[in-house]
């Protein structure tokens, strides 16, 4: 008797992680947005354990004021003589704290109200859709920078906001509009499919539909979306910090732009170059990398 292998086949997840990992480009990419992150973990635990790269060690002086590049300094200083290649560090946990912070505050809201609205449309429908149509109207710049405003120095279950607290909930409270409209989309398409139609005959409740159901089998949409967003989020904080409605007591990319415009009509350009060059590549591999992954795991879009 002839024994026939059967070849398993892969599925959405493995197949993208596939066509991601062939990618040599992408994985460079992925591997600068890991980078980033580590920094960021690494001075979070400097700052828990006290260590000697604590939250003060930015200030400390090296050298004299407005030293231009060298060996042992690679960014130069500023007018205090610190480090602008420290603070160019230090502000990555600012930006990389608040892009994640909004994004999960966004998902948390535009995700359920999506699902809700997709699935029982009707007055519920009509309701969600008003209001994220009254929010997407908005200039969405002017939008975050009233609630930053708002927000600012006021206190919240007890605890004042200021700071990097308000910049990540005034993002995070005004960005779900887009991925609330997504999901109510595709939930709309799911919701008359066999798998659906199976659970309401066994008896499944609407909550479990919805969190157990659909939402599983639109999630690759999320996670797409959530790349897609975060560089956005980094360049709104930049905005804010520019603006100065950013974090006052910590280094940040927007307050080392803003303090660099006065610096440029003195010749003293790398504080500026050092928070552009920051800025660039995160954008960068996080624009790249958010689009391989969203034609690797978009149906659509993947090409054989």
């Amino acid at each position: 008797m002839i024994e026939r292998k059967i070849k398993k086949g892969r599925s959405l997840w493995q197949d993208g992680l596939r066509r991601l990992w062939r990618r040599k480009l992408v994985m460079v990419c992925f591997a600068v947005i890991v980078l980033y992150f580590l920094l960021t973990g690494f001075i979070y635990s400097a700052e828990l354990f006290g260590w000697k790269v604590g939250p003060t060690q930015w200030q400390e002086s090296v050298g004299k004021s407005y030293e231009p590049p060298g060996r042992e300094n690679i960014f130069g200083t500023d007018i205090f003589g610190q480090s602008v290649l420290r603070k160019m560090l230090y502000g990555t946990k600012t930006s990389i704290t608040v892009a994640l912070c909004a994004s999960l505050i966004s998902l948390l809201i535009g995700v359920p109200l999506g699902a809700i609205a997709g699935y029982f449309r009707g007055f519920v429908d009509e309701i969600i859709v008003w209001v994220y149509s009254t929010l997407s109207s908005i200039p969405y710049i002017l939008l975050i920078l009233a609630f930053a405003v708002v927000l600012h120095d006021k206190s919240l279950f007890g605890h004042k906001l200021t700071g990097i607290t308000t910049v990540y909930l005034a993002i995070g409270l005004t960005s779900w509009v887009g991925i609330c409209r997504l999901i109510r989309g595709e939930v709309m398409k799911h919701k008359e499919r066999e798998y659906v139609l199976a659970a309401k005959s066994y008896g499944c409740s609407n909550s479990r539909i919805i969190f157990k159901h659909l939402l599983p089998n639109v999630f690759h949409l999320v996670i797409i979306d959530f790349s897609l967003r975060f560089v956005s989020f980094i360049h709104a904080e930049v905005i804010l910090s520019f603006l100065g409605l950013g974090e006052a007591e910590r280094p940040s990319w927007g307050a080392m732009i803003n303090d660099a415009r006065i610096e440029l009509s003195r010749g003293v350009w790398w504080q500026m170059a050092a928070a552009t060059i920051a800025i660039f590549l995160i954008s960068l591999a996080l624009n790249i990398f958010g689009d391989a992954l969203r034609d690797s795991l978009d149906p659509k879009l993947r090409v054989q």
